[in-house]
């Protein structure tokens, strides 16, 4: 689906277009290959390029084709009950801006509504937005999953099978965060370059606070991936630790409980054996074992092997 929008820096609010205008926003969601096919025909866009931004495993990267830059990042969306990155695709042409990408942008209906002040005649800057936009979303993700891991850190000890399998997810998510990160921090690097644009003194600005806003996220994003992975250890040692604990208890009582059974197993066979005759024989070997499996619990206290 394609989609208009323009507002100048005379309009109170963002206009939706029947048609493409110089100064547009063309907004493509989920394309068909008739709307890519439209796209390269009438705004000479380069076909295989628009292709790649439908690639789920694309990573972020910058291309410059015939004057056109074609930027390539990723954006966290919920998928169902997952959390994943999906690919979005920015190009800066002479007349106009657009983004391409398979899902829907979560931060796009605050831009539409006007929450979000925007003027798509001032490329560049709407450009700058958009990313600081993909960055805050990144920021909320990784704010949750930072609240939610610190939960699991507070109730170490009581820490289920459910909670294992979370902190995995959250490994999971976050080292998917870092791979779209780490190179759209090149990306940033190369656009604040100006080699593929000329940038004015405020949108540099707003490139450098956003790049810097990134770098943020990607130690915030290692911090938290260590933070679940010491999580993970920790209690994986806390778990092998109350198992030691355990073996040796029941060890120890099979030691202590071993003599006294095999003193009774001897008065329980039918020959004879001293003392077996005494009437109360039975009470000498009750004691007698209660008195060694005293003894033995006393060894094994001393030495602290319980």
């Amino acid at each position: 689906m394609i989609q208009y929008y323009q507002r100048t820096i005379k309009d109170d609010v963002v206009h939706t277009l029947d048609e493409f205008k110089v100064g547009s926003w063309i907004l493509v969601e989920n394309p068909t290959p008739d709307d890519l096919a439209i796209l390269s025909r009438d705004r000479g866009l380069d076909l295989d390029l628009l292709r790649d931004a439908l690639d789920p495993n694309e990573v972020p990267r910058v291309e410059l084709e015939n004057g056109v830059t074609y930027m390539f990042t990723r954006v966290p969306v919920h998928i169902g009950t997952d959390i994943e990155t999906s690919p979005v695709l920015f190009v800066m042409a002479g007349d106009f801006l657009l983004t391409l990408s398979t899902v829907r942008l979560p931060f796009l209906e605050r831009i539409l509504s006007g929450k979000i002040e925007i003027h798509t005649t001032q490329k560049a800057k709407l450009l700058t937005q958009l990313f600081g936009q993909v960055t805050a979303l990144y920021g909320r993700f990784l704010t949750d999953i930072a609240r939610r891991v610190r939960g699991l850190r507070v109730r170490l000890e009581r820490i289920e099978n459910n909670d294992i399998q979370q902190l995995i997810i959250f490994e999971s998510i976050l080292n998917e965060f870092l791979a779209a990160l780490v190179p759209t921090q090149s990306l940033l690097k190369q656009i604040l370059s100006g080699k593929y644009f000329q940038l004015y003194e405020k949108d540099q600005d707003l490139v450098e606070d956003v790049t810097l806003a990134n770098n943020q996220l990607v130690e915030m994003c290692m911090s938290e991936l260590k933070n679940t992975v010491n999580i993970r250890d920790a209690y994986s040692t806390i778990m092998t630790n109350n198992l030691n604990r355990v073996i040796k208890i029941l060890t120890a009582l099979t030691v202590v409980f071993a003599i006294p059974t095999m003193i009774s197993s001897f008065y329980g066979m039918n020959v004879p054996l001293p003392g077996s005759g005494h009437p109360v024989a039975y009470a000498y070997v009750l004691v007698g074992s209660i008195i060694t499996s005293v003894l033995i619990l006393g060894i094994f206290a001393r030495n602290r092997w319980l």
